[in-house]
């Protein structure tokens, strides 16, 4: 696993990256948001292990910055911000997990490594070199080099999470994906997110959905699936 820890204290930055190199992982530190962007944007990891207290731009500027940007390299905030508005404005900001210090060590590495599986999971689908450059689905398609859904030639305005969402079930049209599975690929290592969350998620992808003839279906007991109309 490739990580890119970005923490300003010196002490706490070689302390993360003696002990987790020790554990098999190849970390890349630095302590400037900036610096951490550009980083970000020239070699992306397989995590980015990010504090939201950083000079030159904070945490949370650097990650809008990077989901703008099209990064969708999963995220845990690691921060002394411990309130619970600071864990909603990292999340909604497209944080994929959080942990306030202090912390286990143990429990950190188990939650990036849950991260980089599951982002690897979500993956797997799109990412076989055999098939083809672009699933389509309806009036919708999905540049797998890009990482863009399309409707008609336009870029849609996806979030994140929404994105996360839709993907899967774009590799399986007309399949159900269940609400645990989905939940893992949206919200992957969160734990105090609650498993409703997924509905909130669904919803919104769904208001998006409405004018491209493509329709997200709730299928009781089974989860979700996409529809072309006819």
């Amino acid at each position: 696993m490739k990580l890119l820890l970005v923490e300003d204290d010196p002490a706490m930055q070689t302390t993360l990256q003696r002990a987790l190199s020790r554990r098999g992982i190849r970390v890349q530190a630095c302590g400037d948001g900036r610096v951490a962007l550009d980083l970000w944007l020239g070699n992306p990891p397989d995590v980015v292990l990010l504090d939201l207290t950083l000079p030159g731009m904070d945490g949370l500027q650097v990650l809008a910055a990077a989901r703008k940007e099209g990064l969708r390299t999963p995220v845990l905030i690691l921060t002394a911000r411990g309130t619970v508005g600071d864990r909603v404005l990292g999340l909604n900001a497209g944080a994929d997990d959080y942990l306030p210090k202090p912390f286990d060590l143990e429990e950190l590495e188990a939650r990036l490594r849950a991260l980089a599986r599951r982002s690897a999971d979500s993956n797997a689908d799109l990412e076989d070199k055999s098939a083809p450059s672009a699933i389509t689905v309806g009036s919708l398609r999905y540049e797998k080099e890009s990482g863009a859904v399309y409707h008609l030639d336009q870029v849609m305005e996806l979030s994140p999470r929404e994105l996360a969402l839709l993907r899967p079930l774009l590799a399986q049209p007309g399949h159900a994906v269940t609400k645990e599975r989905l939940f893992e690929l949206v919200f992957p290592g969160a734990q105090e997110v609650q498993f409703e969350a997924i509905e909130v998620i669904a919803y919104r992808l769904r208001k998006k959905l409405n004018h491209t003839g493509v329709q997200l279906m709730t299928l009781r007991g089974l989860g979700y699936l996409l529809k072309a109309s006819a």
